[in-house]
């Protein structure tokens, strides 16, 4: 299970790292509002990057399984919160329009104030599931790992 959750967070950092690199690639058509928009999204991609090495790392040099499963899950719950903005400013950077722009950026804010608030309550259930199987967390940090892939290939494929 190890390996396997090891494979999917590199393919997870893999498609990250493409994701990121096409919308750098456009970077140079977009507007001012556009291109700091992107520094903010590019800045919460990191974070997301971090917590799969991370996750990665943990599961790599025999630390806390606990903590690698919780560092995975955190890495997807930032991704979640960024999720619906990053679909945002895919659109709101091929369209260019000050008015979407302006919309995308109110709702990134919603969702990370949201977001933040729901991985603390998350987190605790997570303590709280593994500490009654182990298994069950390996499942969803298995499934986490899946996720955050998919998310970054949708993301790309739309770019």
């Amino acid at each position: 299970m190890e390996k396997e959750l090891k494979e999917l967070i590199k393919e997870s950092k893999k498609s990250l790292e493409s994701t990121e690199k096409k919308i750098e690639e456009m970077s140079s058509d977009f507007s001012e509002e556009v291109s700091e928009f992107w520094g903010d999204l590019k800045s919460h991609f990191s974070k997301v990057n971090d917590k799969l090495k991370d996750a990665y790392h943990e599961f790599d040099s025999g630390e806390s399984k606990l903590q690698a499963h919780l560092s995975m899950m955190e890495a997807r719950e930032k991704l979640e919160k960024i999720k619906k903005s990053a679909e945002e400013f895919t659109i709101t950077a091929s369209k260019k329009t000050k008015e979407e722009f302006s919309m995308a950026s109110l709702r990134s804010h919603l969702a990370t104030m949201e977001v933040e608030d729901k991985w603390e309550e998350t987190k605790k259930e997570l303590s709280h599931k593994y500490s009654e199987s182990k298994d069950e967390v390996s499942k969803l940090a298995k499934k986490a790992a899946e996720e955050i892939g998919e998310i970054f290939e949708k993301i790309k494929k739309m770019v």
